[in-house]
């Protein structure tokens, strides 16, 4: 029966207040029923009821935290120390970790390189590359700025590349860039066109950008003196807040703030401090104690790892030691390296062994390095199965038919802790296979230009930066065995010249793979140099400090590749308030 709207109005309002009054009076009633307790049962009344509380409130923030997203969220800055001080901010002027730290962190180029090592667009926001290889064009993001907020056009583009094939500047970029022809087609637009195809090439184009309206004006032979070199104006995530100098006007400091014209969006720190150290002890001074956070090469407990891409070995140079020319004494001196020992107790596993010309963190398979036999037996069988006898009187090696001998030997390096050890260790092995050796300590400027350059060396240990593109023509081409090549084995191989023009020009990656492992394979079993090792490159930096990806890395400034995506400070928000969505 349905009663009629006025009498369900009175007959919904008779309900309400029959609730109220059944409330009021279960509030009156449980009022009367503590009022009535004892004090020790109210104590006991009051406690459970406050306990009920805390439960349902823990609860219901437990629920909403398992509900909520941890995210990276703007603030927070980082200090941290580096060995060396800046000279040249800018990308075609840079000779130091320190001016390349400070101009990765102030520049940008067409291609950015990313945390895991890979290559994005970052002032492009497209790119073409011809069928032929030969020419790449790409087009520029819609609102690229410099840090000052002026736009950043293909004319800068066109500026900067021009400047790098300036011989009067004198830019390590020269030879990155000679003979490219670049072009504008419009403000949008950049093309680079090579007289011949270079797979390699994209990578030239993280090449930072320099603003023309800035730097048109600056004569050649004032380059490296202007006042931009350390007030950069470029379109990297940070820009350059403050500089403090000493007395004799030499940068110990630089702070930088997060660039809010960066065209992938504002980095998440506000700040980064560079503190300058001119020694290495004093930065490991200054991260034990606490006056910085984060630093490079400093073995340190919970540090972050990456391989550098970099080769070290002994170079064999059969013209100063024509004994090298006989490939099973190359491999008998190579085999009784114990790497395993110099990887553990010189570099404090900080390394990897290596037995090949290609570093670690390559997608090819590396040649195998010996660890289940003696490396002086097994170093000694080589001799002896090619004929040599050991005549320990003479402390020396023969091979009677040959009318040759394998006598004492000298390994010339470096004068750094780090090669002077690795020699002492070489040293060591080679006389336990009874090779008297010596070792010959040289700085590093006159080691380049006395010994290296001239190539006056029987064996040289020596580390070969090898790009993270993996082009090792310059260190394996018969033509590029003479200075300034850097063939410093002196080797020749027709087959091997073959693969590396083939691994240069090919764009196909997974061929170029396929020829890499070829060299790595055919190069590896020559034995030109006794390959030892790849190190590690360590970073320190605070716990606190997350979003840290390390490639693989070729130059220390590669640490900062996905720099804008640190961050300190975080919020919890739902799922669907996330800057994902």
């Amino acid at each position: 029966m349905t009663l009629p709207h006025g009498l369900q109005d009175r007959a919904a309002a008779w309900r309400k207040r029959l609730q109220q009054t059944y409330a009021m009076g279960f509030l009156e009633r449980l009022q009367n029923r503590i009022v009535s307790m004892s004090p020790g049962d109210r104590l006991i009344a009051y406690t459970l009821g406050a306990l009920v509380g805390m439960a349902s409130f823990a609860g219901l923030y437990a629920l909403q935290q398992s509900l909520l997203v941890i995210e990276p969220a703007y603030g927070g800055s980082l200090t941290e120390g580096v060995a060396g001080n800046p000279r040249y901010i800018n990308p075609l002027l840079t000779l130091t970790d320190a001016d390349r730290d400070l101009t990765t962190l102030t520049y940008a180029g067409l291609m950015g390189l990313t945390g895991t090592g890979g290559l994005v667009p970052v002032l492009a926001e497209e790119y073409e590359i011809s069928p032929d290889g030969k020419t790449y064009t790409f087009t520029l993001r819609t609102d690229t700025k410099f840090s000052d907020g002026s736009p950043l056009t293909s004319a800068d583009i066109v500026f900067t590349v021009q400047k790098a094939q300036d011989k009067a500047i004198k830019s390590p970029e020269y030879a990155n860039w000679s003979g490219v022809a670049v072009s504008a087609p419009d403000a949008r637009t950049v093309q680079f066109t090579l007289s011949r195809p270079y797979a390699p090439f994209l990578e030239l184009t993280t090449l930072g950008i320099l603003p023309e309206r800035l730097w048109k004006s600056v004569p050649d032979n004032q380059f490296s003196f202007s006042p931009l070199v350390t007030n950069p104006v470029g379109a990297g995530p940070f820009k350059i807040k403050s500089v403090e100098r000493d007395t004799s006007g030499v940068i110990q400091s630089v702070v930088l703030e997060y660039n809010p014209h960066f065209v992938l969006g504002r980095p998440f720190l506000d700040r980064i401090r560079l503190k300058f150290f001119s020694r290495s002890e004093d930065l490991a001074s200054a991260l034990t104690k606490g006056d910085i956070e984060s630093a490079y090469d400093l073995p340190s407990p919970g540090a972050l790892t990456a391989p550098y891409s970099r080769v070290f070995g002994i170079h064999f140079n059969q013209n100063e030691k024509p004994v090298y020319a006989r490939a099973e004494v190359r491999k008998a001196l190579s085999l009784a390296i114990d790497r395993t020992h110099i990887v553990e107790e010189v570099l404090g596993g900080y390394a990897t062994a290596v037995m090949g010309p290609v570093p670690p963190a390559s997608s090819i398979t590396q040649v195998t390095v010996p660890t289940d036999e003696d490396p002086t037996a097994a170093a000694a069988k080589v001799l002896q199965d090619a004929g040599w006898a050991y005549d320990s009187t003479a402390r020396m090696w023969k091979h009677a038919a040959a009318k040759q001998t394998l006598d004492a030997l000298t390994i010339r390096t470096s004068n750094v802790p780090e090669l002077k050890g690795i020699a002492s260790v070489v040293k060591a092995d080679w006389e336990k296979l009874g090779v008297p050796v010596s070792v010959e300590l040289y700085e590093a400027g006159d080691l380049l230009q006395n010994i290296l350059r001239p190539r006056k060396y029987e064996a040289l240990l020596y580390g070969l930066v090898v790009g993270r593109n993996q082009d090792l023509y310059a260190f394996w081409h018969s033509q590029e065995r003479n200075d300034p090549g850097l063939n410093i084995a002196l080797y020749a191989n027709k087959t091997v010249d073959t693969l590396l023009e083939e691994a240069r020009s090919n764009t196909d990656e997974r061929a170029r793979v396929a020829t890499l492992q070829k060299i790595e394979d055919a190069v590896a079993a020559d034995y030109p140099a006794a390959f030892i090792y790849a190190p590690d490159f360590i970073y320190a930096i605070p716990q606190d400090l997350r979003g840290v990806a390390l490639p693989q890395i070729v130059t220390p400034s590669d640490r900062f590749a996905g720099v804008a995506s640190w961050y300190r400070e975080t919020d919890a928000v739902w799922p669907f308030f996330t800057k994902q969505q």
